[in-house]
């Protein structure tokens, strides 16, 4: 038998005896037996080997590391966006006067990256929409089919698997009532050995019986 094939003696579809009264019950009862001596503890799965994601960047393994201490996540931190103006102490401070002009600056670039992003969306975004919607649903449609072929193949699995145990049952049937025959014909011939012996036995017993008689007789006579 190959590594990968799995040997199932169950027959399902000619068995008969799980619908009998008790047997579910016994077998529930088997499983909280089952259950109670199993007691799993924090560190049961301790001896699984850590499961390698392939696709983890630094950034993701910071992430896990962060849950798996169950800190908080870090705010957003909008100070970029901010545009302070100088402090008291920095009222004459040319530079600091230009780092805040800069800052500004750039605050009004990004604002207008916005707004070009923003109209290359409203003019660009619907046609893009539609292609991605068309996307998954071509995809959903080849997942279905995938998922209708898979289904197919379980139930052809399924009506094999009916077909070789109902034609096995009819063989075992066969089997059994033969058996069940064999037993019976030994039965009867082993009640008309007995029969047999019994009649052959009070046969033998008048036999010597009579003998004794026919010897008393000639006994007598010859008196």
């Amino acid at each position: 038998m190959a590594a990968t094939e799995v040997h199932l003696d169950a027959l399902p579809y000619i068995d008969h005896g799980y619908d009998e009264p008790g047997v579910r019950e016994e077998a529930m009862k088997l499983v909280e037996e089952e259950t109670k001596r199993y007691r799993p503890n924090k560190s049961y799965l301790d001896y699984l080997q850590q499961p390698k994601v392939s696709f983890e960047t630094p950034m993701l393994r910071t992430e896990f590391e962060r849950l798996s201490m169950r800190q908080p996540m870090e705010m957003l931190s909008m100070k970029r966006y901010e545009l302070p103006q100088p402090g008291v102490a920095q009222k004459n401070d040319i530079g600091a006067w230009q780092e805040s002009v800069d800052n500004s600056m750039a605050q009004l670039e990004h604002q207008a990256g916005r707004i070009i992003n923003l109209e290359l969306l409203s003019q660009y975004s619907s046609n893009e929409w539609k292609e991605q919607n068309g996307f998954i649903t071509r995809m959903i449609e080849q997942e279905q089919k995938t998922l209708k072929k898979l289904r197919n193949q379980v139930q052809e699995v399924n009506w094999e698997r009916k077909t070789k145990q109902m034609t096995a049952g009819g063989h075992l049937h066969a089997l059994e009532n033969h058996w069940q025959s064999l037993v019976q014909k030994n039965y009867e011939i082993e009640r008309v050995c007995l029969n047999l012996e019994q009649e052959v036995g009070s046969l033998r017993q008048q036999a010597i019986d009579r003998g004794l008689r026919v010897s008393e007789d000639l006994f007598e006579h010859s008196l």
